[in-house]
């Protein structure tokens, strides 16, 4: 047995695992799951004290008790990430490149000025949780199991500084669909969601509960998401929502760049490249205006815009509203790219067809 093997083998070992005494499972209809509201009957948890990770243990699915002066609720020290398992016809479970998770989550960390959680430790949790839970997974065409991994400052702590102690915990969540219906989204071009030197690649929660106030206005004005742009100048498109964002332009998939660390390099839009790339479309990773994309859709090279994501994976935007011009579409069935590459990602995450890129792990 190798040192890796060794190391595997010892963090399993040293998971410590309590049964639930009844389980939830009963109470689900698969075939009407809503997204992020039912949850599985066990979770990971794993202390860092001391310098190291320390009490692995699964345990049944409950609240846990904080300090009032928990450091991450005053000081915001959380990262989260979000996978998904997917189950075939016979049974199996199969997790879409797990490893890039576990490398993104540290990424965050370091950002946050937080621990990292070692590669080997984050994909044997996540392993030995889903196994507890196996069942939890939906066989359900359209259906996964949603994966959310997360570490956050634990200590009780007031003071501005790193906390000495955090949380790793991972729950899961049998999910359907994240959207349905059409897609309508807005160019934002007054409030930010990240800027240049901030924590915008990171998978930071303050990321999110920043968007949440410009996100809520946006859909009183009927648009279920926005389209984020540069802080500096709201001329350079980001992202969509919680989604990194791809253009189909005459025979071109031009997507933002993420070297400027404004948004996160998502592992749903690393495999959409690596495919289109094989499907012999030209790919350009670089900043996108909003002139290019407004004067695209108005003289008709604008064949598909779609956000990339792990809750969606692929959502193809219906409509463009800029300055209060709404520019529409091609129809949803017409897009090729799209609709190709969003079949070949979802038969990989099913074992449907062959993984020529190492990107299915087998639970």
């Amino acid at each position: 047995m190798s040192k890796g093997e060794d190391k595997i083998m010892d963090i399993v070992s040293s998971i410590k695992v309590e049964k639930s005494k009844g389980s939830k499972l009963a109470f689900v209809d698969f075939n009407n799951i809503q997204f992020g509201k039912q949850f599985s009957d066990h979770m990971f948890i794993a202390d860092y004290k001391d310098g190291e990770w320390k009490n692995l243990k699964i345990v049944p699915y409950a609240p846990i008790t904080l300090s009032p002066a928990c450091a991450a609720i005053h000081y915001g020290q959380a990262v989260f990430e979000g996978m998904k398992a997917y189950k075939n016809g016979s049974g199996e479970i199969f997790l879409f490149r797990p490893e890039e998770n576990a490398k993104r989550i540290n990424k965050s960390a370091t950002r946050l000025c937080m621990p990292e959680v070692p590669e080997e430790l984050f994909l044997e949790a996540v392993k030995e949780l889903i196994k507890v839970d196996a069942d939890w997974v939906p066989a359900v065409d359209g259906c996964s199991l949603y994966i959310r991994p997360y570490i956050f400052a634990s200590e009780e702590l007031l003071g501005v500084r790193p906390a000495d102690e955090y949380k790793f915990m991972i729950f899961t969540s049998p999910v359907g669909g994240y959207y349905s219906g059409e897609i309508h989204v807005k160019i934002e071009t007054e409030y930010s969601r990240a800027c240049e030197g901030g924590v915008g690649y990171a998978k930071a929660a303050g990321n999110y509960a920043a968007s949440l106030y410009p996100a809520k206005l946006g859909e009183e004005q009927g648009f279920r998401q926005l389209i984020w742009t540069d802080a500096k100048e709201h001329k350079y498109i980001e992202e969509s929502g919680t989604m990194n964002i791809m253009f189909h332009i005459g025979d071109r998939l031009i997507t933002p760049l993420t070297d400027l660390k404004t948004t996160l390099a998502g592992i749903t839009r690393d495999s959409v490249l690596t495919l289109a790339k094989e499907l012999g479309v030209k790919v350009e990773e670089r900043k996108v205006s909003i002139v290019e994309v407004i004067e695209a859709a108005k003289n008709g090279t604008l064949k598909d815009v779609f956000g990339t994501g792990t809750a969606a994976t692929l959502a193809q935007i219906s409509s463009i509203t800029y300055n209060d011009v709404r520019y529409d579409l091609p129809s949803l069935e017409s897009r090729t790219l799209s609709n190709e590459i969003g079949q070949i990602i979802q038969d990989l995450k099913r074992g449907k067809i062959e993984d020529t890129y190492g990107w299915i792990y087998r639970v």
